[in-house]
C-alpha cells in the first residue's frame, strides 16, 4: 500500500538543460504524516551531494517556499516549470510492505524506497516545490520536516529504507528475490529504457544500430506532418525521437567498443 509518494520531473543525463517540474503526488501531512516524512527522506539522501554554490542558495529557497513558490522560476541554478514534456521521472515513496520487514517475511514493515538514477539537485528542488505547493498548513508542516533534514540529515530508524540505484520508469511493487513475474526491464538503467520505450524497442531483443535507425526512421515518416500527421506536438515529438535515437546509438557504440555481448548490454550505459 502506497503511503505516500513523489514523483520528480528533471532533465535526463544526457541532456545539458537543467529543468525540474513536479509530477503526480500523494503527500499526506495529517496522523503519521507519512508525506513530510517522505519529502524529508528525499532532503536528507541528497542533501550531502549538493555543491557549495547549492548549498549558498538552499536557505533562500526555504524560505520563499514558505509562501509558495511561483512558477516558472529558477532555483538553485535549475529552472523550475510545470511542463514535462521530454522530462525523466525520479519516484519516491514510503509503502507498507510485507516484504524484506526485520521482524521477516510475511511481517508488516514500511518500505522508504528512494530512486537514486537522477541528480542531486533537482531531487532537493522537487521536495521543497513540493511542499510549498500544498495548502498552507500542511506546507508549514512539510517544511517544517525538510528544514530540519536539511540541517540533521538522517532517515527514521522506522523505516526500511531501499534504495533504486538505476531507476525506472512504471516501477513495480517490489517482490522478494525468486517471487512473481520476472521484469524484462530490470537492469535497463531509466535513461536507455526511456528512448527503447520511446522508439518501441522490446528489451529482450539485442540492441543493434540497424534497429534503433530502422524505427527511428519510421516514426519520423509516422509523425511528421508532411506525411499526414497534425501539426500540433510535432516538433516536440521528432525531438523526442531524435533524442531516443542520439542516445541509443551512442549505447550500441559503447557496446561495440568495449566488446560487449547482447547479454551484457542492460549493464554497459547507465546515462
Amino acid at each position: 500500500m502506497v503511503l505516500a509518494e513523489l514523483n520528480i520531473r528533471h532533465t535526463r543525463h544526457h541532456m545539458p538543460t537543467r529543468r525540474v517540474a513536479l509530477g503526480d503526488t500523494f503527500l499526506p501531512t495529517s496522523g503519521s504524516a507519512h508525506g513530510a516524512a517522505l519529502l524529508a527522506a528525499v532532503v536528507s539522501e541528497f542533501v550531502v551531494e549538493l555543491d557549495d554554490e547549492s548549498r549558498e542558495l538552499m536557505p533562500r529557497l526555504l524560505r520563499d517556499a514558505r509562501s509558495g513558490l511561483s512558477v516558472p522560476r529558477i532555483a538553485l541554478r535549475y529552472r523550475i516549470q510545470t511542463d514535462t514534456h521530454g522530462l525523466d521521472r525520479s519516484r519516491h515513496r514510503i509503502i507498507g510492505s510485507t516484504v524484506n520487514s526485520p521482524l521477516g517475511i510475511g511481517v508488516p514493515g514500511i518500505v522508504l524506497e528512494l530512486d537514486l538514477h537522477g541528480r542531486a539537485v533537482p531531487q532537493v528542488i522537487g521536495a521543497v516545490l513540493a511542499a510549498s505547493s500544498l495548502p498552507p498548513t500542511a506546507r508549514a508542516i512539510a517544511l517544517d520536516a525538510i528544514e530540519a533534514a536539511w540541517k540533521n540529515p538522517g532517515h527514521s530508524a522506522g523505516f526500511i529504507v531501499r534504495r533504486l540505484l538505476e531507476g525506472a520508469l512504471d516501477l513495480r511493487e517490489f517482490v522478494a528475490a525468486g517471487v512473481g513475474a520476472p521484469d524484462s526491464w530490470a537492469g535497463v538503467p531509466a535513461d536507455r529504457r526511456w528512448a527503447m520505450e520511446v522508439l518501441g524497442l522490446n528489451p529482450d531483443i539485442p540492441l543493434t544500430r540497424r534497429d534503433v535507425q530502422f524505427r527511428f526512421r519510421r516514426l519520423v515518416r509516422i509523425a511528421h506532418p508532411d506525411h499526414g500527421a497534425g501539426a500540433g506536438g510535432a516538433a516536440e515529438r521528432l525531438a523526442e525521437l531524435s533524442d531516443a535515437r542520439s542516445l541509443l546509438l551512442t549505447v550500441c557504440d559503447l557496446l561495440t567498443l568495449d566488446g560487449l555481448t547482447a547479454e551484457s548490454a542492460t549493464t554497459a550505459f547507465t546515462g
